[in-house]
């Protein structure tokens, strides 16, 4: 399920495609997320709270792409999420066409041909990310008592190359999939929650995901990932703060480290939700973790939810899917 791109996604409910890779130096790094059902999106929430679970998911999907360079390092950065109808939508099991932009599984490589426009500025961004995973891992794991909500690690280890022609950048370095899906909104389930995902050596990883849920109970998953495949639950160390970002954004980890795991780099600093680049130590291995927190009691609020659409905005029209 986690590498279709065609699964039944109910009204109201919503699917999407994770990927995040930093370059083998470290000066540079990446995410996509592919929405169905756009989770984040001001227009998917109005469209609820209008029809209720009649809203389609399909009608309300995005193409989210930032990357990221270490602050002097004199490479490009950028972000966009540019929200499509469904008449500039395309799915099939291995192809799923956004706007001018499409990702393609072909059982061995994902690849993203990406046609964007940034956000708010509308610069180009254009060129081709490819990922080839280490695993194919179809497991899913329920992030809420009812199922409603599920968790599927692609590929917790893979190779990514990236080459974009605007704003030219070329690097390869070390990746990572997964998908999640949901039979309604995130804010009916969920309050906030931590993620991260470490490197680890000889093609080692591991994923850490707590949650805190809108029923008072908590979701505390740490998963240990061996080169071939095969995972393992570990018995994590004790949550620890990481200090707030600048819009005092909340951040939680688990780390060996007496000291605590260290914030490199904040990649993504937003009102409800942050990424992170950490230094930390995990299963004995000091390592480098990709972070994320989200706060969802913040992303329904009023004020935020007018201000999403300067940074996330909607293209009424059709772009020409059907030449694909």
């Amino acid at each position: 399920m986690g590498f279709r791109f065609d699964p039944h996604i109910p009204p109201g409910g919503y699917g999407w495609w994770y990927l995040d890779a930093l370059s083998a130096d470290g000066s540079q790094g990446l995410t996509i997320i592919a929405f169905i059902g756009s989770v984040f999106s001001p227009y998917y929430r109005w469209a609820h709270r209008r029809s209720g679970q009649q809203v389609q998911p399909l009608n309300h999907c995005a193409l989210n792409v930032a990357f990221y360079a270490r602050p002097g390092s004199g490479h490009p950065s950028g972000w966009t999420m540019t929200e499509r109808g469904v008449a500039d939508v395309a799915v099939s099991p291995d192809t799923f066409v956004v706007g001018s932009s499409r990702l393609h599984w072909d059982g061995q490589q994902l690849t993203l041909h990406i046609d964007e426009r940034t956000a708010p500025w509308g610069r180009r961004l254009r060129g081709v990310v490819r990922l080839r995973p280490a695993m194919l891992l179809d497991t899913s794991y329920p992030l809420d008592a009812a199922g409603r909500h599920r968790w599927c690690p692609v590929s917790p280890h893979a190779s990514v190359e990236v080459d974009l022609q605007q704003p030219g950048t070329r690097w390869s370095g070390t990746g990572y999939w997964d998908s999640n899906f949901g039979e309604r909104p995130l804010a009916e389930d969920f309050v906030r929650w931590d993620w991260s995902r470490t490197e680890l050596a000889a093609g080692r990883s591991a994923v850490l995901y707590d949650a805190e849920r809108t029923d008072g109970s908590r979701l505390a998953l740490a998963l240990a990932y061996e080169s071939d495949g095969r995972v393992a639950p570990f018995a994590a160390p004790a949550l620890q703060n990481l200090p707030r970002t600048a819009w005092l954004l909340q951040r939680q980890t688990r780390s060996d480290s007496v000291a605590g795991a260290q914030a490199l780099q904040t990649l993504e600093d937003g009102p409800f939700y942050s990424r992170t680049v950490l230094r930390t130590r995990l299963l004995g291995e000091d390592a480098t973790a990709v972070h994320e927190s989200l706060d969802m009691r913040r992303w329904v609020r009023p004020v935020v939810q007018a201000m999403l659409p300067f940074r996330m905005p909607r293209w009424a029209g059709q772009v020409g899917r059907a030449a694909r």
